[in-house]
């Protein structure tokens, strides 16, 4: 089930606007466009606006039609309607198209648009955002898993071509065809993590864990605070896992259940220390205020991450959409000012299942430059 609406905009020249009588002949022109298209519409209410003049239409007591014309010239038609689950749509997205047709030659419109039916109120949402919050429309047909853990929302839905995708908290986090992700964030042929000791913080879902234990490293550690996405994955996500989260102990890796900020606290305390840090936790903060509660989370991450880092380690992270500039500025600046110093190089990724460009970091102790 779900509310569906239909978005239509045309434009016209905004001197067709001149009089009340000019304005009142395109509304007619238009309402005899839509009576014809869709029977039984009928008038209810019209009102003048600031910019423009607005009229409402309905048929048969469930479809709302609403008709809003600014004096710039733009018109926006929007029609509403409910439908039960397999039941058909009072109106097809191809009827839609012959009345953005018929619309746009009856008021001479030189320019139109018709956008997809925009779904709401159905089981599972279908609609996510991008980091510069652009909309993307999935195509998700069913939900695999969903339950609230007592840190986060965690669910898995199916994607026709994306696969099952793990969604933490309404936000996209990884699916099944997302292993340029994963490889990106080791920076894959890139490093050699052959009898290495790493430790994860985060990386729940295990994808990470799984792909790093194929590198044959002496040992990994890997800290995730969260059981239930766990368990989830390890039943749902296995393309992306493989077995490494059916047990918490394996040959040479470690699952500890946990904060991972008080584990880090303990190894700060007992000097022990790794090749490699990942960080596969949230994302960087959209935000222009850096005593915000996370930014002082990932500053806290960073300055743990290397006081458990070998002088020759690398700390590596993933960070945001690589469109955010600003945001990947802010960053940089926290790890400018950590002390000792560090350097850094970047890389990115189009990441399929967030279909945008990703950002990735791989951090180092500058004395170690010479090393390199």
């Amino acid at each position: 089930m779900s509310v569906n609406t239909i978005l239509l905009d045309l434009c016209v020249d905004s001197s067709v606007f001149q009089t009340q009588k000019d304005k009142n002949e395109v509304l007619d022109t238009a309402e005899g466009i839509l009576k014809n298209h869709l029977p039984d519409l009928a008038h209810v209410l019209s009102c003048t606006l600031v910019d423009g003049m607005m009229r409402f239409y309905k048929i048969k007591e469930k479809v709302l039609v609403s008709f809003r014309m600014y004096r710039s010239g733009f018109i926006t038609i929007n029609i509403e309607f409910y439908t039960e689950e397999n039941e058909e749509p009072f109106i097809s997205f191809n009827c839609s198209k012959l009345l953005e047709q018929k619309l746009k030659s009856g008021l001479n419109s030189p320019r139109s648009r018709l956008l997809p039916f925009i779904k709401r109120g159905a089981t599972f949402e279908i609609y996510y955002t991008t980091s510069d919050e652009r909309l993307i429309e999935y195509d998700f047909d069913k939900m695999v898993f969903e339950e609230q853990s007592p840190y986060q929302k965690v669910q898995i839905v199916h994607s026709k071509t994306l696969g099952n995708m793990l969604i933490l908290d309404d936000l996209q986090n990884i699916a099944e065809s997302d292993l340029i992700y994963t490889e990106t964030l080791m920076s894959k042929h890139k490093e050699n993590y052959k009898d290495k000791d790493i430790v994860i913080l985060g990386g729940g879902d295990g994808a990470l864990l799984y792909e790093l234990l194929k590198q044959k490293p002496k040992n990994i550690i890997m800290l995730e605070i969260d059981e239930t996405v766990m368990k989830a994955c390890s039943k749902y996500m296995r393309s992306i896992c493989g077995d490494v989260l059916d047990t918490y102990q394996g040959k040479n890796y470690q699952i500890i259940v946990g904060d991972c900020m008080k584990t880090l606290d303990t190894y700060i305390d007992e000097e022990k220390k790794f090749d490699y840090v990942f960080a596969d936790l949230t994302d960087v903060p959209i935000s222009e205020e850096p005593s915000s509660e996370l930014w002082t989370f990932i500053n806290l991450i960073l300055q743990k991450s290397f006081k458990v880092l070998k002088p020759t380690g690398k700390f590596m992270t993933h960070i945001i959409g690589s469109v955010m500039k600003d945001t990947i500025k802010q960053y940089q600046e926290c790890l400018d000012n950590l002390d000792p110093p560090v350097t850094y190089t970047m890389s990115n990724a189009f990441v399929p299942s967030f279909v945008e460009l990703w950002e990735f970091c791989q951090v180092r102790f500058k004395s170690d430059e010479k090393n390199e």
